[in-house]
This record gives structure tokens, sequence and C-alpha cells, in this order.
């Protein structure tokens, strides 16, 4: 089966359809390998495997009875995922009292190279590394971009017979094309050496997910480091937001209502306008939408929840919950950080 790739021109009304290659059978009970090609099944992308991720993923969909879930939902224990629980998470508002225990299951995650041809055309974000470079005591924040986290239900896999089918300027540094295995690309040394150099930031471990009236927010932390000075110590985290519309009804996404705990015990609220500077429409044809932001806290702890605003096409109104998640620093990565310290970012901008 021929794969056709939409390619986007100006004016945006043309289009090019183009063969990549060929389809192949989803996996179910094994996990991808490194090199292996794949469409993204949300964005539509092209990308490549580099290497896979075990994470914890908290749906709390599958623990609320109550909520009626729309019948394209998909579950933590589909393909790539193992039932048996390893983790409970208690975050939530302590306001609310219906804050219940949630069980993680792990699920196969999937650090990827995505195609600089498709970055301009896609709904997300293409930086999904960043962390605190350390040069000269000097922690400036890095971002890589053409990077992104994929779980293994948004992987459509495909072959080529292209030696370069991707185009990312690490592609060549990372995969050595090899023929005679399968998939036909292989790690390099500078892959597996940067894969352990970076590993506390490219490091993925929980990831949380609730729907609300057919909207289902996916988020993923990261620790990013800490920003020490003989007066205090700022730690900084990155996450990921997936916004998606499972209806078939028309949404914008209109305010954002942050709550952020600190373990030093303070509880800051924030709200604004859109995320990221944009209020995006979230449609059947284009029914998803990511981001990454970033935060800070003076404590190495804490945890964030909150509330997307989110306006239908019929004018009504409605709150689409964040699910809530831990904020917690790896200790043994703080030591030898240090620059200027500086104040919580506000959210989403």
């Amino acid at each position: 089966m021929c794969i056709v790739r939409r390619t986007l021109k100006k004016p945006a009304s043309q289009t090019r359809l183009a063969e990549v290659g060929r389809l192949e059978a989803a996996k179910v009970d094994s996990k991808y390998e490194t090199g292996q090609l794949f469409l993204h099944k949300i964005f539509g992308y092209r990308g490549v495997v580099l290497f896979p991720w075990k994470a914890r993923v908290y749906d709390r969909d599958l623990h609320n009875p109550n909520k009626q879930k729309p019948a394209t939902t998909t579950t933590a224990g589909g393909a790539g995922a193992q039932t048996t629980n390893i983790a409970t998470s208690t975050v939530g508002d302590t306001n609310e009292s219906n804050t219940k225990e949630v069980k993680g299951k792990v699920q196969t995650f999937y650090q990827v190279l995505i195609d600089s041809r498709d970055c301009p055309y896609i709904r997300a974000q293409t930086e999904a590394v960043t962390f605190l470079g350390n040069q000269d005591s000097n922690r400036s924040l890095y971002a890589i971009p053409g990077l992104d986290y994929v779980s293994h239900d948004d992987i459509m896999p495909y072959s080529t017979t292209e030696k370069t089918p991707l185009q990312h300027e690490l592609f060549e540094k990372f995969l050595g094309y090899a023929p005679e295995k399968d998939p036909p690309f292989e790690a390099k040394d500078t892959l597996k050496t940067w894969q352990e150099k970076n590993h506390p930031w490219l490091e993925l471990s929980d990831v949380h997910k609730e729907t609300t009236e057919n909207i289902r927010v996916t988020v993923i932390p990261f620790y990013m480091g800490c920003r020490e000075t003989p007066a205090s110590s700022v730690y900084w985290w990155r996450y990921s937001i997936r916004l998606e519309n499972l209806g078939m009804m028309t949404v914008q996404l209109r305010e954002r209502h942050w709550r952020i705990f600190s373990l030093s015990g303070t509880l800051e609220t924030v709200r604004g306008r859109g995320v990221v500077g944009q209020e995006p429409i979230l449609s059947p044809r284009l029914p998803a939408f990511q981001y990454s932001s970033h935060v800070s806290l003076q404590a190495p702890s804490g945890h964030m929840w909150g509330t997307f605003r989110l306006e239908r096409e019929d004018g009504h109104m409605f709150d689409c919950k964040i699910p809530p998640f831990s904020l917690e620093s790896k200790p043994e990565e703080t030591t030898t950080n240090t620059t200027n310290s500086g104040q919580t970012k506000n959210p989403d901008e």
C-alpha cells in the first residue's frame, strides 16, 4: 500500500501528492526499533525513531466511572502498553473533594526526529527538548529543533528504499544506512553518545491525560535543572501539552488558568489569554495542537493543575481540565549548576 504525502505550497490552497514509501503493519505487542520511519497519526509529519522510553501514563479518564468518554478516546492500555500498575499519583487541587488516586501504567514513547520539510506545516512546536546548558559557569536555555516525543499509538510505520529519506541536520550524524537490517537504519556512535550525555534532559518519565467535553489534554513534564546562587536556588521544568478535539464541533481556546503549588508553601494563580501567544482552533479537520512552556520554583518540587477556557462554534463556553502533574527535581543534577537566579516564569507565555 503506497503512502501519499500532502505537501503544502503557497498559496495554501495548492497541494501536491508525493509517494514516500509503503505502509507497514503497526506493531501491537512489540516496540519500534531505532531507525523506524513513520508518519505521525495526529500531526501527519514524517519522522524516524531514535530510541524508546518507558513512561508512566496517568489517565484520569480510566479512573472516573462517572465521566462519559467519547468513542474515539484511546487509553493507556493500547498498543505499546503494559497493564501492570507500577505507581500511583494523588496530585490534585486540594480544594476539590473528588481528587482520587490515579494508577500509572507503563507505555512506550519514542524520541524522534521530524523531517524539516514538514516542520512549518504542523500544529506543534518542533523544539521538544530544552535544557539549561553549562558553559563557562553560565547556564543558558538551549533548545534542539526538530525533536518530538511520540506515543506508540501515534506511529504509522512505513518503509522506503531511499538512503536518506528524512531531511534533518542530525539524521546522517545519528543514523547510518544498513540495507541488510530491518529497519535499514542503525544508530551510530554519535547517537549513543548524545543519548548518554543528555540523558537527564531527554528523560521522559510521566504522562498525564484527562478529557473534558470531548477535549483531551495530555501533559508531559520534564525537569531541566537548577540555577544556584549563594542567596537562592531556582528549579526549572519544561512541560509539553497536547490538546485534541475528539468531537465533531469546532472549539477555540480562549483563556488559561493555572495554579502552581511550591513545596515552599506558596500557591500562585496565573490567568491569561490563549497559550504561547495563540488562541488555537480545534476542528474536525485540524483537531490537535501541541506546545511547550516552562515554569520555575524556588523549591525542589511542587505541582501544577488548571483549566483551559474554550468556546464552541455555537458560542458555548466551558472549562477543560488540565490534569494535575508533579514537578520533581533530581538532586544529583543540581550541585554543579551555577548562574543567576530568576523569578517564576508566567506559564504558557
